[in-house]
């Protein structure tokens, strides 16, 4: 019988044979095959040839693992990568000739029942060496020319049409050549296919790094008429709108960059868009466009508002906006901006963030969240301690008996809100290890550290 390496047996341990893992267990189980990895990830350097066998019984490990568990996260999936790529980096240390990790690594690209190797590009090229990814390269373009050949059968399904596959593999060399810093290439390869906002967006960032500015903007410029007004390509024109400021920017044309942030804030004005407005403006002139911008945001929603406010450090507006605002507008804006908020007036408009933590305690318990009824009670907690600071006692006994009123028969939150009102619930709730070390306490007296 071969012998099993020590290593081997931990994976086998960590991979839990026959045990079917849960999507809710599936984080904590990578978590322990990661652990192991990072022992075979220690001897590439020393012992190489011990280690690419490894990997590969680690990979062949987690194909037989697949079907006894719930990869609903991906963690498992992005795991099984890692061992992909560490696999090829190991190979490259033997000096094992890079055309038979290629064959070898496309045969597994070929059978790939549980998608292991989805999207897995962008990893693949960065783990090879120089010469390992030329050889990738070539096969690549080997198949993809193949695809072009292909005539498709009339009854084919999507996945065996030869359009499938020339989309497929032309992704995939898009990737090699960027690795490959391939301007030349890249270009040509788009002549073949087609051009798209992403691939304008990918030359100008090459062009960019290689200093040629004006070629990267011309690159900017043919991505957005590309792009139209297609709503699928928003992604790409936000980016290729952000480049052309920078790119205009670095070649002493900042008026222009600046007129097109402005643009953008208009139409959208947020936190984001304002900071990029504000990249492009003279010290001299912050005060002057700031207020301009404010003034713009004038027209945004109150979430909006809120956020922005909080990044331009306008906290004389923010506590305008919120004064002006109903209790019942409020409930509606998110926790993401509420919470920041109410701590930003804490300090000077106590009153003005009772409000704001009261928001987010009725938004909970109105919509009946129980698993976040504990966050509703600190909300309701930072309430009344900011209502007493303002000497506004009326209004939070007034929300007390709104409260007591429409929520009595929540068992899971009225007991804990009645703690609220006696002063007798903490603020803060303990910890996950605080509330362990309490029970332990409880069960065998002081814990022994």
């Amino acid at each position: 019988m071969e012998q099993m390496d020590p290593i081997e047996r931990d994976i086998e341990a960590a991979l839990r044979p026959r045990s079917f893992i849960r999507d809710g267990e599936c984080f904590s189980f990578v978590n322990g095959l990661e652990t192991v990895a990072s022992k075979i990830e220690q001897l590439v350097q020393r012992e190489p040839v011990r280690a690419c066998g490894l990997y590969e019984t680690f990979l062949a490990g987690c194909t037989a693992k697949a079907n006894e568990l719930d990869d609903s996260s991906g963690s498992f999936g992005q795991f099984a990568g890692d061992i992909i790529c560490g696999w090829i980096k190991a190979r490259s240390a033997v000096d094992i000739d890079r055309d038979e990790t290629v064959a070898l690594l496309l045969a597994w690209m070929d059978d790939d029942p549980f998608a292991f190797f989805h999207e897995l590009e962008k990893q693949l090229v960065e783990a090879f060496d120089t010469s390992g990814l030329a050889a990738f390269e070539r096969r690549i373009r080997s198949r993809f020319e193949a695809a072009l050949t292909v005539t498709p059968a009339p009854d084919a399904l999507p996945g065996d049409r030869p359009e499938y596959w020339r989309h497929h593999w032309s992704a995939v060399l898009r990737t090699v050549y960027l690795a490959q810093k391939d301007r030349d290439a890249y270009i040509a390869l788009t002549d073949e296919t087609s051009l798209s906002p992403e691939d304008c967006l990918a030359l100008a960032r090459l062009d960019r790094a290689g200093g040629r500015l004006e070629d990267a903007l011309a690159w900017v410029e043919r991505g957005a008429v590309l792009c139209g007004e297609d709503s699928r390509n928003w992604s790409a024109h936000s980016e290729l709108e952000k480049l052309q400021c920078d790119l205009l920017a670095a070649l002493g044309r900042a008026t222009e960059a600046r007129a097109i942030a402005w643009n953008k804030f208009e139409k959208h004005p947020s936190q984001y868009t304002y900071a990029d407005l504000m990249r492009f403006v003279e010290e001299s002139d912050g005060a002057s466009w700031h207020a301009r911008a404010m003034d713009a945001a004038k027209g945004a929603d109150l979430q909006t508002r809120i956020e922005l406010f909080i990044a331009a450090g306008e906290i004389g507006s923010l506590a305008d906006l919120i004064a002006d605002t109903s209790d019942e507008a409020l409930q509606g804006a998110s926790h993401f901006a509420a919470e920041p908020a109410a701590k930003a007036l804490e300090g000077t408009r106590p009153g003005l963030a009772a409000r704001l933590w009261r928001a987010q305690g009725m938004r909970i318990v109105e919509a009946g969240k129980s698993k976040y009824y504990e966050a509703a009670l600190g909300s309701f907690t930072c309430a009344k301690q900011c209502y007493e600071r303002a000497g506004l006692e009326v209004e939070w006994e007034r929300t007390v008996r709104l409260v007591s009123d429409r929520h009595f028969r929540k068992t899971g939150f009225i007991s804990g809100f009645r703690a609220v009102v006696a002063g007798a619930y903490p603020s803060e709730p303990p910890s996950f290890l605080g509330r362990a070390k309490d029970n332990w306490r409880k069960r065998f007296g002081s814990p022994t550290t």
